[in-house]
C-alpha cells in the first residue's frame, strides 16, 4: 500500500486507491488530455474533481500540489526509482505518462521529436488562441466594444487551423499515421472551440476538412469517449 500522505492535497482529496495514479482535474480541454492518454494507455488511475465553481484549483491543499493553480495535476505513486512524485502541466504530464507506459511516444527519435514539435505546437499555440477566442466569444470578452482583441486571436486561430489542415492532408494522424500524445493534446482544443465555445462558424471550421475528418475519428475513440467526460463535474 502506497503511502501518499507527504502530499497535502490528499487531506483535501483523499485516495481510495493509493496505489493508483492520482488525477486532480476537471473535463476541460487541457484536463482531458490527461484522462484520455491514462484510458488509452491502461494505467490504473484514480479521478478527483477540482471544482472551479467552488475554486477548488485556488485551496492551499491543491496549490500545495500545483503553485500555478492550474488542472490538470497527478501523483503517482510508483514515480522514478518507485516513489511517490506529484507532476503538473499538462504537457509535462503526457510526456512523462507516454514514456512509464512505453506508448503514444515513438521511440524512433525522429518521430519521437516530431511528436513533441506538435505538442508544444498545441501547448504554445492551440491553447492560448483558442482560449482567448473563447473568452472573447464567450465569456465577459464579448462586452468588450474594441473588436480588435477578438479579431486578433481569431485570426490567429484560423491560422493555426489552416497549418494543422495543410499538414493532415493525407494523414491518419499528426506524426508517422501514428496515434499520439499530439494527437490528444490538439483534437480535444478544436473539438472545444467547436462546441464549449460554439466558435466553429466564426474561425470557418468549414474551411478546414481534413482536419474536422481527423477530429471526427478521434472524438470516436472508446478511450476518449470516457477521458472526455473524466473526472465528471459536480
Amino acid at each position: 500500500m502506497s503511502d501518499l500522505s507527504a502530499f497535502p492535497i490528499t487531506k483535501k482529496w483523499p485516495a481510495q486507491h493509493p496505489d493508483r495514479i492520482q488525477l486532480y482535474s476537471l473535463p476541460t480541454p487541457n484536463g482531458v488530455k490527461v484522462s484520455i492518454m491514462l484510458e488509452e494507455a491502461g494505467l490504473p488511475y484514480e479521478a478527483h474533481t477540482v471544482s472551479f465553481t467552488t475554486q477548488d484549483q485556488k485551496t492551499q491543499e491543491f496549490l500545495s500540489l500545483n503553485p500555478n493553480n492550474k488542472i490538470p495535476a497527478i501523483i503517482d505513486p510508483n514515480g522514478p526509482g518507485g516513489k511517490p512524485m506529484g507532476l503538473w502541466e499538462s504537457g509535462a504530464i503526457l510526456i512523462y505518462l507516454a514514456e512509464k507506459s512505453g506508448q503514444y511516444l515513438s521511440a524512433d527519435p525522429t518521430h519521437k521529436y516530431e511528436t513533441l514539435q506538435w505538442l508544444m505546437f498545441q501547448m504554445g499555440g492551440v491553447g492560448p488562441m483558442f482560449g482567448q477566442v473563447g473568452f472573447f466569444t464567450k465569456f465577459a470578452g464579448k462586452d468588450i466594444d474594441d473588436p480588435r482583441p477578438r479579431e486578433r486571436y481569431l485570426n490567429e486561430s484560423r491560422r493555426l487551423l489552416g497549418v494543422l489542415n495543410q499538414h493532415l492532408q493525407g494523414k491518419q494522424w499528426l506524426v508517422n499515421d501514428e496515434y499520439s500524445i499530439a494527437d490528444m493534446a490538439v483534437f480535444p482544443w478544436i473539438r472545444n472551440l467547436i462546441g464549449f465555445y460554439e466558435a466553429g462558424e466564426l474561425v470557418g471550421i468549414n474551411d478546414f476538412p481534413d482536419v474536422t475528418r481527423v477530429l471526427e475519428v478521434f472524438v470516436a475513440r472508446p478511450a476518449v469517449k470516457k477521458g472526455l467526460e473524466t473526472p465528471p463535474r459536480y
